[in-house]
């Protein structure tokens, strides 16, 4: 096969490059790619930041806490929001309509690598487009059936030990966790397994079954929390999965934690903020507790100041990865008509 350095010098000889830093600028489809539709955007831009009352984008972008911008809003509204921390565009222009291949490449040198959301990266000046856009990726950037089928029997059967556990819970209602630990680089998450149950139980139901998604093997680390609740893990349901490929254990571990009445997750963890995106896209499209803002009933277990995120409605913002947004699913099918 063809080695990987020679490959990414092949696509970037033969392609139409493009190092776009999503920290820097927002990518933006112009509703034309004529120079009125270019024109329009960028002069769009200079007013939103000739306008703003000071240059603290922090502050700017938290103008947004608690108060979402219509989907369907003005083009100067959403642009408003949408660009967060930044100051220019990365515009989708003619140029790279025509081009018959587009490359991004990845180059720590250049400072190029799309290390982003893709809804926190991508404008779309019709919002009929990115609408669209978010309902494509909720439903075909998703786990194989294979995956879907064997959560659902996991959950049916974590919901029937829960209404053994307590048999008011009609319901079979469950609360879950995500707890990250082996390699993770951040280390101030690390933390021990009382101090994790301290930081917790505020919001979860005293002994009430508890799912918890991890990667810790030594699953007597939670002998604190077993405790209080009734506790299980995925290796508990085994006997529902016995022909899955291994590989796809984790992906499992987070499709069952999103169905978690409560989900408390581990902050700078990709993994925990999927699951949240999944639960966001499950409440908005069910009309659930918290749909008309994007938020939940999901919290993390630290930072201080990051455990009540998911509680609040909040805007696109540097950092981008630590967390997922409410954009992502808030509203998304509001163009839709009800079947």
């Amino acid at each position: 096969g063809v080695l990987p350095k020679e490959l990414k010098a092949y696509l970037r000889d033969v392609a139409l490059v493009r190092n776009w830093n999503p920290d820097e600028c927002l990518a933006a489809f112009p509703s034309s790619t004529d120079t009125a539709g270019l024109t329009r955007l960028l002069a769009t831009v200079e007013e939103i930041i000739d306008n703003e009352e000071d240059d603290d984008v922090t502050n700017t972008a938290a103008k947004f806490n608690g108060r979402p911008t219509p989907v369907d809003g003005s083009v100067k509204d959403r642009l408003r929001e949408a660009l967060a921390t930044r100051k220019k565009l990365c515009l989708y222009d003619d140029v790279t309509q025509k081009s018959k291949l587009v490359h991004f490449m990845s180059n720590d040198l250049e400072e190029a690598r799309l290390l982003t959301h893709f809804y926190a990266f991508l404008f779309f000046e019709d919002w009929h487009f990115d609408l669209w856009m978010k309902r494509f990726v909720r439903d075909h950037f998703r786990y194989i059936d294979e995956l879907q089928c064997a959560a659902a029997r996991v959950v049916t059967a974590v919901r029937e030990r829960a209404r053994k556990n307590k048999s008011d819970n009609v319901e079979g209602f469950f609360d879950t966790l995500h707890v990250r630990r082996g390699d993770f680089q951040f280390t101030e998450t690390r933390l021990g397994a009382e101090d994790l149950l301290r930081r917790s139980e505020k919001f979860l139901e005293v002994g009430g079954t508890l799912f918890i998604a991890t990667d810790e093997r030594d699953k007597a680390f939670f002998e604190p929390f077993n405790r209080i609740y009734d506790i299980c893990f995925l290796d508990d349901f085994k006997d529902l999965f016995k022909d899955l490929n291994t590989n796809y254990y984790g992906m499992l571990d987070q499709l069952i934690a999103s169905k978690g009445r409560v989900y408390i997750g581990t902050w700078f963890s990709t993994f925990s903020g999927f699951i949240n995106r999944m639960r966001g896209y499950y409440i908005s499209k069910h009309k659930l507790e918290g749909y008309k803002d994007g938020t939940m009933q999901s919290y993390y277990f630290t930072p201080d100041d990051r455990v009540m995120q998911m509680r609040e409605y909040m805007p696109v913002r540097l950092p981008y990865y630590p967390r997922e947004f409410p954009v992502a699913w808030r509203d998304i099918d509001k163009d839709v008509a009800d079947p």
